[in-house]
């Protein structure tokens, strides 16, 4: 089994900045993707940016420029630094892990940009 625990979630007005992180314990196998995914309220869960074992990363169109992806193998961690922050980017943000067939999902982070 795979937990992952997100942090970094917030308030911020528009324009500022934001870094979340997502720790994963557990059964983590080496080769694995791991991504962030929003969901606002009535809208449906979407892919932010992933990010593979080897580092290689992709983006959604909306945050591109904006947006950082990371991840710190050793330590089972990945981050997203997110700037320019704007009050579209307001939603849920899920942590996700990929590995073996199988997906495995974090609780959440609120994330809050007044408009």
């Amino acid at each position: 089994q795979v937990q992952l625990v997100e942090s970094g979630g917030g308030l911020v007005q528009a324009g500022g900045s934001l870094r979340l992180s997502c720790v994963a314990s557990g059964s983590i196998f080496r080769i694995n993707v791991m991504g962030w995914y929003r969901q606002a309220p009535g809208k449906q869960r979407e892919l932010v940016a992933r990010i593979t074992w080897g580092g290689i990363t992709s983006f959604a169109d909306s945050v591109k420029g904006r947006f950082t992806i990371s991840r710190d193998n050793a330590k089972n961690t990945m981050y997203l630094q997110m700037n320019s922050l704007k009050s579209e980017d307001t939603a849920i943000y899920y942590c996700l892990l990929s590995q073996m067939g199988s997906d495995y999902w974090g609780p959440g982070t609120q994330v809050t940009v007044p408009s």
